[in-house]
């Protein structure tokens, strides 16, 4: 299972944006830059969507996203810290954007 913490994602989709030259597309390296791949490949949906999406299932402050992979599937963690004082961890089907569970975090 790999991780890719969302300062990574913010920063794959920043550069991505300002350097989508094809060219440079072989010269990407790190977890960031898969997380950015399988957006590009429509095998993720974008982390604005996921953040929506999240949001709508536990109102509050997103203080974590990572992308995982499990057993083949794709899955965002969003942790959110919750109006009600306690953080929540909302799994989300990274492909469909279905919400596959909403559990509180130790």
């Amino acid at each position: 299972m790999r991780n890719f913490p969302l300062r990574s994602l913010v920063l794959a989709m920043a550069a991505s944006a300002a350097f989508a030259a094809p060219a440079l597309a072989s010269d990407r390296r790190g977890d960031h830059d898969e997380a950015l791949t399988a957006v590009e490949q429509r095998e993720a949906l974008p982390l604005t969507r996921i953040m929506g999406i999240a949001q709508g299932a536990v109102p509050g402050e997103i203080i974590e996203i990572e992308l995982e992979r499990d057993d083949g599937r794709l899955i965002y963690e969003v942790q959110i810290l919750a109006r009600t004082g306690r953080v929540r961890e909302v799994e989300i089907d990274a492909r469909s954007g279905v919400v596959l569970r909403v559990e509180d975090e130790d």
